[in-house]
């Protein structure tokens, strides 16, 4: 009887440590979703250009392509002929201008340029009042060609991730990463930015929907997202180590009073 009365309580125990366990698994768990729910988006702030990044810029015009070729130097073309400018021939994406340490880059004819601070956006508006003087109607295409964020931790394919467009949100670095896997801590992910000189470290929570309110919601370039495994992640092996320490130590008993019995 009172073995019965064990068994049904070990089911009891396990079946409200699973639904416990379970309110932690899905995400939003406060947005209503019985009907429509819009918001307006007042969180999201276009990235601007940091040291270290590395600026794709190109530059077309109305002129003859040799009048564009001087500021395109740094753009070496895939077949290593800069003078063919042929469609077969395209721009290397990784070539580019590095902004240093003072925020700064060296642009052909134009020189020293203050880009740090600066949206691509600005970049590209910037650079075509200036080269006006040179050139008929330009156009630039500028971006940010190492824009890239991690994602490590509890999460099905943790890497560095390249972004191309500039804006990514953390759950869609997250999807990238596989989504986190079933025993990460959704309510304590942590993102490490480091901006203007300083690191900082932002936890945010996926149960809430108050995350897409977060200025932490919409990501910058070196951005880390750190997802911490919960206790059980660890429970298996904790459990396989507390069964061989006690194997080892009924095995050293055992060997003990066998050389007791056998002295």
């Amino acid at each position: 009887m009172i073995k019965t009365r064990l068994f049904f309580l070990l089911i009891l125990f396990t079946i409200v440590t699973s639904c416990g366990n379970y309110k932690q698994i899905p995400y939003f768990q406060n947005l209503k979703l019985s009907s429509p729910v819009k918001e307006s988006i007042d969180n999201y702030t276009p990235v601007t250009i940091q040291k270290d990044d590395i600026l794709g810029i190109y530059i077309t015009s109305s002129s003859a392509a040799e009048s564009n070729a001087p500021f395109n130097n740094k753009l070496n073309r895939i077949n290593g002929n800069n003078e063919d400018y042929t469609n077969t021939n395209p721009i290397n994406p990784f070539e580019g201008y590095l902004v240093d340490d003072k925020g700064e880059i060296q642009f052909p004819v134009l020189g020293t340029i203050k880009v740090a601070g600066l949206t691509t956006t600005q970049l590209r508006q910037s650079l075509k009042e200036k080269l006006t003087k040179y050139l008929n109607t330009p156009v630039v295409n500028a971006r940010i060609v190492n824009f890239k964020i991690s994602v490590l931790g509890d999460v099905a394919k943790p890497d560095v991730y390249s972004v191309k467009n500039e804006r990514i949100t953390i759950l869609e670095a997250l999807s990238l990463a596989g989504d986190l896997t079933i025993t990460a801590k959704r309510n304590d992910v942590l993102i490490i930015r480091e901006q203007n000189g300083e690191r900082q470290y932002v936890p945010v929570n996926l149960n809430s929907k108050d995350l897409f309110k977060s200025d932490y919601y919409y990501l910058k370039s070196n951005d880390v997202i750190y997802v911490q495994p919960s206790k059980t992640k660890y429970a298996p092996y904790d459990i396989g180590y507390r069964n061989a320490t006690l194997i080892v130590a009924a095995l050293s008993v055992v060997a003990i009073v066998l050389s007791t019995i056998y002295r």
